[in-house]
């Protein structure tokens, strides 16, 4: 793998790094696995009608899915260090394509848990924005905010590639068409991570992007476990204010996200006469929205004040969930309104919230510190999951919870002025 990689590098060295070329197999990696994080929104109505379960059991079941998807980060990054990127990445590979591929067979609700619950939900807490907050620390020292805002944007282009493709599919062929299509996706990824997945640019005789002076970037090398690497790294960010308020408002980005919008919103079009196929158009046509939204704020994330973006950022979110009951009575311009202001904003909050844990925990500490963060995000997320479908399940309409994923991001808009930002004591998991 060296000789083809450091081949690689060696003849585009004139023309652009190496760096950009595993942003590009890291974004494949992070697109195949967003769409199979996308895939239990088209599942939803199918498995209703199938097995008879409701709607609050299945919400459930793909709570259980966002909540191991975030509470994996931390350990993920922390492994890492410890094992190298290139493994890590493989074996989550390999359990999203298991996983999907053996949902096929299930026939009761803990069979979903099981499947899509634990190890699809191991496998897309690997390949999520740990992944890429390590790929983007270990690879870039100037364009972090860039490469970050490209790199996440691959979620949104995950459900743009594969949500109307999907929900097609689900109409003529049955949901256990798209399970088969993302593990054989998952799958593709692999022999591309194996060949032209390097661990660090030292190994194809490059420095980081942009280096211009040595950094340690030898100690992103870990002895300890990953268990020890990430629960040390919790206790010492733990200590540390700017921790809890990136923390619960991540919280808040994860419920009004993956939470509500991902998980319900074509759930949500059928309750008002539009179809599967439809409500996923939507979703794509603001995934691809949100890929120019996510990569802007990396970009502007390099150059402005972070709380001032994430302040604008959940602020719009919010007004736009809590205008959302109302669009679907506007016809088509209502939709159009949501999907433009929602769209953009999607997760838009990645870039700016890298860049203050990388300025509090410094560059090495940061991705594992992140992945915490990302865990917040990921509870909020299988809260939002559970309270949306528990709520339309009682009360017959999605309105109250829009209304509440609204607020709820008005309230988080607020927290992140209160970041302050500054530079803390590295977590002591950067000195082992």
């Amino acid at each position: 793998m060296n000789n083809i990689t450091q081949a690689i590098a060696a003849r585009t060295a004139h023309r652009f790094s190496y760096a950009w070329i595993v942003v590009a197999i890291i974004f494949l990696v992070l697109l195949a696995s967003a769409g199979i994080r996308a895939t239990p929104s088209v599942m939803i109505l199918p498995l209703e009608h199938e097995f008879g379960w409701s709607r609050s059991t299945i919400s459930l079941a793909i709570s259980f899915n966002i909540a191991l998807y975030g509470l994996i980060g931390p350990f993920a990054a922390a492994a890492m260090q410890r094992f190298g990127i290139r493994p890590v990445v493989l074996t989550a590979l390999c359990l999203l394509s298991v996983g999907t591929a053996l949902s096929t067979l299930m026939q009761m609700p803990w069979h979903m848990v099981m499947t899509w619950g634990l190890l699809v939900g191991a496998g897309t807490g690997v390949a999520a924005n740990t992944l890429a907050a390590t790929i983007v620390s270990r690879w870039f020292e100037m364009r972090r905010g860039l490469a970050m805002g490209l790199l996440t944007a691959s979620a949104a282009t995950g459900q743009m590639v594969f949500l109307p493709l999907m929900a097609s599919m689900v109409e003529h062929f049955g949901w256990r068409s798209v399970a088969f299509l993302v593990a054989a996706v998952a799958a593709t990824a692999v022999p591309l991570v194996a060949l032209f997945l390097p661990e660090r640019p030292s190994d194809v005789g490059l420095k980081m992007y942009g280096q211009t002076v040595e950094t340690p970037a030898d100690l992103t090398a870990q002895k300890k476990n990953p268990l020890s690497i990430a629960f040390d790294a919790l206790r010492q960010s733990m200590k540390v204010r700017d921790f809890w308020l990136l923390f619960f408002s991540f919280f808040v980005c994860g419920m009004s996200t993956n939470g509500y919008i991902g998980t319900q919103f074509i759930a949500m079009c059928n309750d008002y006469g539009i179809s599967e196929v439809g409500g996923a158009s939507i979703l794509a046509a603001m995934g691809m929205l949100d890929l120019v939204g996510t990569t802007m704020s990396g970009w502007l994330s390099d150059r402005f004040n972070p709380r001032v973006l994430l302040f604008w950022y959940y602020g719009l979110r919010g007004v736009a969930l809590i205008f959302l009951p109302y669009a679907f009575g506007l016809d088509y311009f209502g939709l159009t309104i949501f999907a433009v202001f929602y769209g953009l904003d999607w997760i838009a909050t990645v870039p700016p919230t890298v860049r203050l844990a990388n300025d509090v925990f410094g560059r090495l500490a940061a991705p594992i510190v992140f992945g915490w963060i990302v865990a917040g995000h990921q509870l909020g997320a299988a809260t939002a999951t559970m309270i949306s479908g528990f709520m339309r399940a009682s009360l017959g309409t999605y309105t109250a919870s829009s209304v509440i994923m609204g607020v709820a991001c008005l309230i988080g808009a607020v927290m992140v002025l209160r970041i302050k930002g500054d530079r803390h004591a590295q977590p002591a998991v950067v000195t082992v």
